[in-house]
């Protein structure tokens, strides 16, 4: 299975696409979309929506995962991820993929085992479990990595238990 995992923000959105097959997985491609914070918000979500409808349109994957939203201290940034999720949630609808979400808790202890887990942690479980020869630069395209290889393992499960 194809699956595309994102993780929001409205200055950095990562992405990361892996092939598996519950077990085995391969990276296809992971990297961050990128918008210019001095760009009014609108523009910045356009070029979110743009560059995501270009990934599923040139990996055409089976399934998108995205990162549920967090209780953000600030009200403000949680409001504009909340923006930035809606365009992610749309753009993934539009294109017929079928969609999961998972909490940061639930991605945190499926990649390290730790739910209270701390970025770098994360950065070298996904490279340990993609046997990739240097570790993810990106925070951002390691936790979209980490999403879905999280949408992965419940995947592989549900098609057990089926």
């Amino acid at each position: 299975m194809r699956i595309l995992g994102i993780d929001c923000g409205s200055a950095r959105t990562g992405y990361g696409l892996i092939e598996s097959d519950g077990r085995d997985h391969r990276m296809l491609a992971s990297g961050v979309i990128c918008t210019n914070t001095r760009w009014p918000f609108e523009k910045r979500l356009a070029e979110i929506a743009g560059e995501l409808r270009r990934l599923l349109r040139d990996y055409h994957p089976e399934f998108a995962a995205v990162e549920e939203v967090f209780h953000a201290v600030n009200a403000k940034t949680a409001l504009k991820l909340a923006h930035v999720r809606g365009v992610v949630l749309l753009v993934i609808a539009e294109a017929g993929v079928e969609l999961a979400e998972y909490s940061p808790l639930e991605v945190k202890i499926n990649a390290v085992g730790y739910g209270r887990a701390e970025k770098h942690q994360v950065q070298l479980m996904v490279q340990s479990i993609l046997g990739l020869p240097e570790i993810i630069a990106s925070e951002d395209a390691a936790d979209a990595l980490a999403v879905a290889l999280c949408h992965a393992t419940h995947e592989a499960t549900s098609r057990k238990l089926a």
